[in-house]
């Protein structure tokens, strides 16, 4: 079996777990390949290639750092479906559920074939009067907002055709299940389990106290129109791939036509995950 490597050595604990994933795979034999971006840090490492590359190259593909880290490796893995395993050298970790000390147990278990694999929708954004986006997909979020401009905008939400809302708020983020637990969460939005086909809709800071997040169906069509007074305002993807949108200019926003792969075992349980990450059921100091 051929692992990929992509990792986030600014995060604590980098190196010793990077170090302990080279060790077990020199004693079993693995082939390993390193994202070429950690080339300065692991030079004694000989087999690099272009993260763009690694997907089409490897059987899996194990990320360590936070959730940003998962979010990229997945726009990276895009429609080729390398299964990503996370592990987890953040704080939060929704994604990363795998801790450092997991680490030896999960790669034996992958090679024992005891794992399974949980498929994750993402969304697929296009922009009218514009080519393609080099990287259009996002696995948590789709959010438009007012960028670096302190003002409210105007969002008209039109789904399949039909114009449902226009939102006056600070912005919109639309979410996949995957993402209900990301920016959707802090901004009052629902928890969608993320095995559902369903994305959110839902609005920030709106000024109006009856305008509600709505989950909508996976399959359905989304258009989002921004009015802006001329000003700019900005779609960005995962937090992480940013574009600047014109007054008028219109975004469609519909599920993409492959899914994220990851790797769980039979320990792992989103409920559990729920509880553990939301301190659900702990009691609040006296």
């Amino acid at each position: 079996m051929h692992f990929g490597l992509i990792a986030n050595l600014k995060r604590v604990g980098a190196d010793e777990t990077i170090n302990a994933f080279v060790d077990w795979a020199n004693k079993n034999g693995t082939e390993l390949t390193f994202c070429d971006d950690l080339k300065d840090s692991i030079a004694a490492h000989k087999r690099f290639l272009p993260r763009h590359e690694l997907p089409q190259n490897v059987d899996i593909i194990v990320a360590m750092g936070g959730d940003g880290t998962i979010l990229a490796a997945a726009r990276s893995v895009g429609s080729v479906g390398t299964p990503i395993l996370g592990i987890n050298l953040g704080s939060l970790g929704f994604l990363t559920q795998q801790t450092p000390s997991q680490l030896i147990p999960a790669l034996d278990a992958i090679i024992a074939r005891e794992y399974r694999i949980d498929e994750r929708m993402l969304l697929k954004a296009e922009i009218a009067g514009q080519g393609p986006l080099p990287m259009p997909y996002a696995l948590n979020d789709i959010v438009l907002d007012n960028g670096p401009v302190s003002r409210v905008l105007d969002i008209n939400l039109r789904i399949n055709g039909e114009d449902v809302v226009t939102y006056i708020a600070d912005g919109l983020i639309i979410a996949t299940p995957t993402g209900s637990t990301a920016y959707n969460l802090a901004v009052g939005g629902p928890i969608v389990s993320p095995n559902m086909d369903a994305m959110i809709a839902a609005p920030i800071a709106p000024f109006s106290l009856t305008t509600r997040p709505m989950i909508i169906p996976g399959d359905a069509m989304l258009e989002l129109t921004v009015f802006t007074d001329e000003h700019k305002a900005m779609l960005t993807l995962d937090g992480q791939v940013g574009v600047e949108l014109l007054d008028s200019q219109k975004v469609t926003i519909s599920r993409a036509e492959f899914k994220s792969k990851f790797i769980l075992f039979p320990e792992n349980s989103y409920y559990k995950l729920l509880r553990s990450k939301l301190h659900w059921g702990v009691r609040p100091n006296p």
